[in-house]
Formats: C-alpha cells, sequence, structure tokens
C-alpha cells in the first residue's frame, strides 16, 4: 500500500478512497500525534475547520468534527471558504490546528482532507508519516467535560476579505474584470474583495451548488472566461479554481497568462517596490525556460525546486525568499499568506496594472514562453530514469543539440510507474520531435 498522503493531504473518489471512518480516523489521529508533539501543551486544544462547496463535504465535515472533538478538541466549523482562508484564519485566531476538505481542481465526484499546524503552515512529512502510523489504534477516549465543544463561527469571510484588502498596495479604480470562481469555495469572497478594492467586476461560475464545481470552468477549463473577457470588453480576465489556491489569467484579448508570468510580473512589481527579498524568486523545474531567461535578464535569481508548492515554500522558509509559485498558477506571498492563495495572486496583479496603467498583455511580456511538450510515458521502472546508459545518451544528445535555446527534464511520477518527459524549444516542431523520440527510448530501455 503507497503513502495514504500525498503532495496536498489525503484525495480520492469521496466515499470509496475517501470515506467517513478514514477522515473520522485521520483526525483522531491528527489530535494524538500533533498532541503529544506538543502542539497543545498547556491549554485546552482547538480547531478550525473549512470545506469547498462539493456534497461530499458535508458527511465528510461531519465526520472530521467528530473525530476531533471526540479526541479532546474544541472545534470551529467556518463552513464554505477557500484553502487560503482556512489557513489564513488558522493563523489569526490562533488555532492549534487547521482542517480544509477540498480536492482543490479535482472533478467534484473527489475530495481531500489537508491538515495545518498552528500559524497555518502545512504538516511536515515526518507529522502525516506519524499520523497515518497511528490510525485504527486503540486509545483511553476523554469523557465528560474532556470532549470536544463544537461551534459554528460565521465571522472567517469578513475576516479574509478584510485581510485579502488590507494587502492591496493600491487601489483598482477603473478596471474591469471578469473572475471565474470555478463554482467553487472564492465565489463569495474573491469578488467582493475585488470589488471592495475598487474594480469592476463581472463574475462567471460562481453560483456553487454543490455538484457543479470545477464543471467547464475555473482554471483549468478557460474557454468560458475567455469569451466572457471578450464579450465583455473586460481589462482582464481571473481564473481560480475550486478551493481559490491557484489563480491563471486572460488578457483583454482572451490570451492565456500561466503562472509563470503572473510570476514573472509580480516579481518585478516587488523588486521595484523593494519588497523582493535577495531579489530572488522561487519556481519548480517545471517553470518555462522563457521565465528563467526573464528573470535573468531582468537580473532577479531563479531558485527551483521538485514540482509542489510545499517544495517552493520549504525553498522559500529556507532562503528568507518573499515570492514563489508554478506554472499551475499556485504563488505564494509570503509577506501576507503561508500558502498558494488565489484571490491574493488576483489582487497584487490587478495592483500592478492599476499601478503601471499597462495592460495585461503588455505586463505578460516581460516572459516569451517557450514551447513545451510534455509525454508521460507509462509502465516504465522509474527508478532507473537517472542511471540508465541508453537514456542517460539520448537526454545528452537532446541537450547537445539544443544548446542554450531549450532544455530537457525527466521526471519520475511520485505515485504511479510512470515518467514525464518534457522538452522545451524555439519551435513547436523541435520540441515534439526530441520529446516523442526521448519517450520511445524511455519506453524500450526502462520496460517493465
Amino acid at each position: 500500500m503507497g503513502r495514504l498522503f500525498g503532495t496536498d493531504g489525503v484525495r480520492g473518489l469521496a466515499n470509496v478512497d475517501l470515506t467517513a471512518e478514514l477522515a473520522l480516523d485521520l483526525s483522531v489521529a491528527a489530535a494524538h500525534v500533533l498532541g503529544e508533539a506538543g502542539a497543545f501543551e498547556g491549554h485546552r486544544p482547538r480547531a478550525v475547520v473549512g470545506r469547498d462547496p462539493r456534497a461530499s463535504g458535508e458527511f465528510l465535515e461531519a465526520a472530521v468534527v467528530a473525530g476531533l472533538a471526540s479526541a479532546g478538541v474544541d472545534v470551529v466549523r467556518l463552513g464554505v471558504l477557500p484553502t487560503p482562508a482556512v489557513a489564513h484564519l488558522t493563523g489569526s485566531t490562533g488555532a492549534d490546528l487547521g482542517v480544509m476538505l477540498s480536492a482543490s481542481h479535482n472533478p467534484m465526484p473527489d475530495n481531500g482532507i489537508k491538515f495545518l499546524a498552528r500559524g497555518g503552515i502545512k504538516l511536515d512529512d515526518a507529522i502525516e508519516d506519524a499520523i497515518e502510523a497511528r490510525m485504527n489504534e486503540k486509545w483511553q477516549r476523554p469523557t465528560g467535560s474532556a470532549v470536544g465543544r463544537v461551534l459554528d463561527d460565521g465571522r472567517g469571510f469578513e475576516t479574509y476579505v478584510a485581510h485579502l484588502v488590507r494587502s492591496a498596495p493600491n487601489r483598482f479604480d477603473g478596471l474591469k474584470v471578469v473572475i471565474d470562481c470555478a463554482n467553487g469555495a472564492a465565489s463569495l469572497t474573491a469578488p467582493e474583495a475585488l470589488r471592495r478594492l475598487g474594480a469592476e467586476v463581472i463574475t462567471y461560475a460562481a453560483q456553487p451548488d454543490g455538484l457543479n464545481i470545477n464543471l467547464n470552468c475555473g482554471s483549468t477549463h478557460m474557454d468560458g472566461l475567455r469569451r466572457e473577457v471578450i464579450g465583455h470588453a473586460a481589462d482582464l480576465g481571473i481564473a481560480l479554481d475550486g478551493d481559490a489556491d491557484r489563480c491563471l489569467a486572460v488578457d483583454g484579448t482572451g490570451e492565456l497568462v500561466d503562472g509563470d508570468q503572473i510570476l514573472a510580473i509580480l516579481a518585478l512589481a516587488m523588486r521595484d517596490s523593494g519588497k523582493l527579498s535577495n531579489d530572488t524568486v522561487v519556481a519548480t523545474v517545471m517553470s518555462n525556460l522563457g521565465f528563467v531567461q526573464a528573470m535573468v535578464r531582468e537580473r532577479i535569481a531563479v531558485e527551483q525546486t521538485k514540482v509542489g508548492d510545499r517544495y517552493v515554500l520549504e525553498a522559500m522558509k529556507a532562503g528568507g525568499h518573499k515570492l514563489g509559485g508554478e506554472q499551475s498558477g499556485h504563488v505564494i506571498l509570503s509577506d501576507h499568506a503561508t500558502t498558494g492563495d488565489g484571490t491574493l495572486t488576483a489582487v497584487m496583479l490587478l495592483a500592478r496594472l492599476a499601478q503601471t496603467g499597462k495592460s495585461l498583455r503588455d505586463l505578460a511580456g516581460v516572459m516569451t514562453r517557450l514551447p513545451q511538450v510534455l509525454v508521460n510515458v507509462p509502465n516504465v521502472d522509474k527508478a532507473r530514469a537517472g542511471t540508465d546508459p541508453a537514456v542517460q545518451a539520448a537526454v545528452a544528445a537532446a541537450t547537445a543539440r539544443l544548446g542554450d535555446t531549450g532544455r530537457v527534464l525527466l521526471r519520475p511520477s511520485g505515485t504511479e510507474p510512470l515518467v514525464r518527459v518534457m522538452v522545451e524549444a524555439e519551435s513547436s516542431d523541435t520540441a515534439h520531435d526530441i520529446a516523442h523520440s526521448l519517450a520511445e527510448t524511455v519506453a524500450t530501455s526502462l520496460k517493465l
């Protein structure tokens, strides 16, 4: 059996992989592990629990709350809020533990559980492994006044929206924006924050019913947003995902502005205002080479990590950096948040447009995306990807062919017998040819 926790909590098909029983057991184990680690020392523990609008979140929330309360943890139910809102409230309310029920951009039938430590930070791997190891153990149950109490608190909406508004360096008066809320957790918070900052806001996919989250909308389905931006002659469009921890955009012509371009725009904004610590931005190995080249031209260093916003955050903490993110739109602004926050990213992006008077198309022009081709090669021995002589010779030959005009990356999957082959080049044809040639070598040489 593989590790229960993935790179972003526990996810699976709700009521099949992720059951009420599993949610309850995980919550009890989390309470025990964190308590024994000293997180609750000297006081009665308290947790905040939020969820996205998925129908399955209703019964999973009940299971998580029951598990925590049965273990002696007082629980505050926040209701439907974005993941970054739950992280913010975990920190701002002094809670010992935060729990978010969401499968982010995944389809509605999926769901997930993400635990946050005090301060709203993600648990490290060792704590997650300890929680998994402690599941289903026998334990002494509290009774009487020692059981946890449960209450609802609807003030999180206002607290979080006010935080977003305070974070903006300037107002957005005169900007017209379409925001695609993915029928998700930010359907109310994101439009409200942008309106309070002066933008004219047109909402799209902002009527969640528990079943339509991420359905042909949001950051993984952006055609509808493109049509709305062009139809309303808006300055730009913002696309969130179901739990609003990522943000992509389109410019006034409907052209995609991805996470790399957003990161580049914000890096220059922070550098110009003196807030880009160490003149460094953290990205992953999947960031487009065009992003790295643009940052080099602007004399901004790029530190690259493994794929996953948790690894970006770790590198930011270790180096004292203030900005990091992924091509997928996870952007971390550590002066204001402990995790990726799609609405906060949108706030900073609109602030830059308003401040400079430039269009998003002009700002995004700071970098040129090189054509990028990604090929998944299944059913291979991924452990040998970095040592097999034939594969390494093919990679070396491809790298020499590209020179400074592109790059090659082989990345074993963390969960499947699969190797991802990524190639960037000056032309799509070149990237395609090299990627598929390498994929054939990987499939032949590493065949199981």
